[in-house]
């Protein structure tokens, strides 16, 4: 990303990555700036995730380069010259974006530098999940208008549902990096006293862990459906097809279950765009 604003490129290529997905459709559904606005909060998210993400590096390297976005995120907010973050200035001038939530975003990615995380306590995951999942959440719903009461609790329950879907859907490729994210006190539940993410996600054992965690995201997913089911003000199409193709998402993997081997659950075009034509119903 250059120091000024990603360059148009870059765009081009984030978007052609992202087309077909769940994400690229909820974004396409929404008005020119809220997207752009989007799109924005979608790079700095995938620019601090590739940091976290980048094994091939040092850990010591990959903190300074966090708090390096910290420092750039300081002088965006404070009226100076941002290097990196400056593409960020429009949503946060058009939408009230709040430093503290692009902070949280940071901190979350900081957790994975600090150490791979191998079974967590419940508390710890749910502080990562509200760092890298409800705070982009936060920006969102900023983004699509949403009153601040409203706003915040959609970000807390819909963050976490989807957090945890993908913690189940990426069970595999965690292990494979030396992570875990399924929370102790279910291994321990379901017999799995030990945290090596090879181990523990090759015993058919795993399954009974994850089926505990899917119905958490249940609870998360069906308190997000009452928020948006009372119709509060601001653009809520895209965040309803996103808890719709999560949902979904989470049904299929339930249905399919955790015992390996597994394969990758994915939501194909033809049902993705079913999905969008219900929401855009408002079914």
């Amino acid at each position: 990303m250059s120091a000024a604003a990603p360059p148009l490129a870059e765009a081009e290529v984030l978007q052609a990555k992202l087309s077909g997905s769940s994400f690229y459709a909820a974004m396409r559904l929404m008005p020119a700036a809220e997207r752009a606005a989007m799109f924005a909060v979608y790079a700095f998210c995938r620019a601090v995730d590739d940091i976290a993400d980048d094994g091939t590096r040092p850990r010591p390297e990959r903190h300074l380069e966090l708090e390096a976005w910290r420092a750039d995120l300081a002088a965006l907010y404070a009226g100076q010259p941002a290097r990196r973050a400056a593409f960020l200035a429009a949503p946060v001038r058009d939408f009230g974006l709040r430093q503290e939530d692009f902070l949280a975003v940071i901190d979350g990615m900081a957790m994975d530098v600090a150490a791979d995380i191998r079974a967590p306590d419940w508390a710890t995951l749910d502080l990562y999940c509200d760092r890298v999942a409800s705070a982009v959440g936060r920006l969102s719903t900023r983004i699509f208008g949403m009153e601040d009461a409203p706003g915040l609790a959609l970000a807390r329950e819909l963050g976490r549902a989807l957090q945890l879907t993908n913690i189940l859907r990426d069970l595999d490729e965690d292990a494979a990096i030396g992570r875990l994210y399924l929370p102790r006190e279910l291994l321990r539940r379901a017999g799995l006293g030990g945290n090596a993410p090879p181990g523990v996600v090759g015993d058919p054992r795993v399954d009974a862990a994850c089926r505990q965690l899917a119905e958490r995201a249940l609870q998360h997913f069906a308190a997000a459906d009452g928020i948006l089911r009372a119709r509060p003000r601001g653009h809520l199409l895209a965040p309803r097809l996103m808890e719709a193709v999560y949902r979904n998402i989470l049904r299929d993997m339930l249905e399919q279950g955790w015992r390996p081997p597994r394969r990758r659950v994915r939501i194909g075009k033809a049902r993705l765009l079913w999905i969008i034509a219900r929401c855009s119903l408002g079914r």
